[in-house]
């Protein structure tokens, strides 16, 4: 497992960011880039805040305008101590004041403006009636790729997470699994991701016999079974990137149609796995595994797309689907998860991070994809 903890991102790191968002807003015809609390804002500045909090802190990114973060007062304190403030300046504005007609100067009265995602309606209307000759665009929308491809420092914290959720398999396997609830085990798996050093758990989805037929089944109080197949899909975040991964067991023997599918899925994600290489569209990686599953007969059961980009967040773009037609280049991370789901019966899912290299691709989890059989 990688070990240690990576040298910390630096205020030239943090600006490069920036720079690099605001030379890809005016590239995309926008006049500039506002970001709201989240990963966005994370990812380009180092500052955490709470993404609930009601009054306006918003990053206004423009080609040739000094960064700025637009801040309530009683926040600056914080905002100062962030790894980027040192790359932009702070403007703070106190209760009681208009934040929208502190922040309408640092824009282009007329402009298009890419906005995170998960800016508050609130904050977007109330620009939209300070300056209402503006327009706005998801970044998502316009900027699907602002951090859809990882430098070294964020590919090696992104490999530290796999190794971390690999650990957290080796561990959960051994554990016994019948006459338990599957929220015993989910217990279990947040407990070992963070004694692998996650700082955050996502999620711990335990999906055992008709529960493991609903892809987004989390955990429940059933108690399982001998016989069981069992979904084990857990994640979170450790030094600020992610880790995802699934893998599928089962109680006892399975039984002969159980195998099958199991080794379908198995063939689905090795073959999508190794499709994966510079130049290729997103799509494609969903069409190889998905002809697998389908040409074996299942194809009605593969209900979800073949994978997610990962990151400061573990679902961000791109998005392994059809229609995607984003290509692959080398820094990219997403997962590969095809699965099958019976309904009423079992599902089975197998899923690694894979990163695009320069002549192919590497999977960032490395554990067995066989079916394991636990107790």
């Amino acid at each position: 497992m990688t070990t240690g903890t990576p040298a910390p991102f630096t205020a030239a790191d943090y600006k490069a960011r920036m720079d690099r968002a605001a030379r890809s807003a005016a590239d995309a015809g926008l006049a500039g880039v506002l970001v709201a609390p989240g990963p966005d804002l994370v990812w380009l500045t180092g500052y955490h805040v709470p993404a609930d909090t009601e009054r306006l802190t918003l990053l206004v990114l423009a080609a040739g305008q000094e960064p700025t973060l637009v801040v309530p007062t009683l926040e600056a304190p914080d905002a100062a101590k962030a790894a980027g403030a040192a790359a932009m300046t702070l403007r703070d504005w106190t209760d009681g004041k208009d934040p929208y007609a502190v922040t309408a100067p640092l824009l282009d009265v007329t402009g298009r403006f890419g906005v995170s995602d998960n800016a508050w309606a609130m904050h977007l209307l109330g620009l939209q009636h300070t300056l209402p000759d503006t327009s706005y665009v998801s970044l998502t929308e316009a900027l699907p790729m602002l951090r859809g491809v990882k430098d070294a420092a964020e590919l090696e914290r992104l490999a530290a997470a796999g190794a971390a959720a690999d650990a957290t398999y080796e561990e959960i396997r051994k554990v016994r699994f019948s006459g338990r609830e599957e929220n015993d085990i989910a217990r279990e798996l947040a407990s070992l991701l963070r004694k692998f050093g996650h700082s955050q758990v996502d999620f711990t989805v335990v999906g055992s016999g008709p529960n493991g037929a609903n892809p987004h089944h989390e955990a429940s109080d059933r108690v399982i079974q001998d016989g069981d197949m069992v979904v084990l899909d857990f994640g979170g975040l450790k030094h600020g990137y992610g880790s995802d991964t699934t893998r599928t067991v089962h109680v006892g023997e399975p039984t002969a149609e159980e195998r099958e599918v199991h080794d379908v899925v198995r063939a689905a994600q090795t073959a999508a796995c190794d499709a994966v290489r510079p130049g290729i569209a997103c799509q494609d990686v969903d069409r190889v595994a998905r002809k697998v599953i389908t040409d074996a007969g299942y194809g009605e059961y593969f209900i979800h797309r073949t994978g997610h980009g990962i990151g400061v967040t573990t679902h961000e773009p791109p998005y392994m689907i059809e229609g995607e037609e984003q290509e692959l280049v080398p820094g990219m991370c997403f997962s590969v998860e095809p699965g099958i789901y019976l309904p009423g019966r079992f599902g089975v899912r197998v899923e690694d991070i894979v990163t695009v290299t320069e002549d192919g691709g590497r999977r960032l989890n490395a554990t067995a994809r066989d079916m394991a059989i636990v107790g």
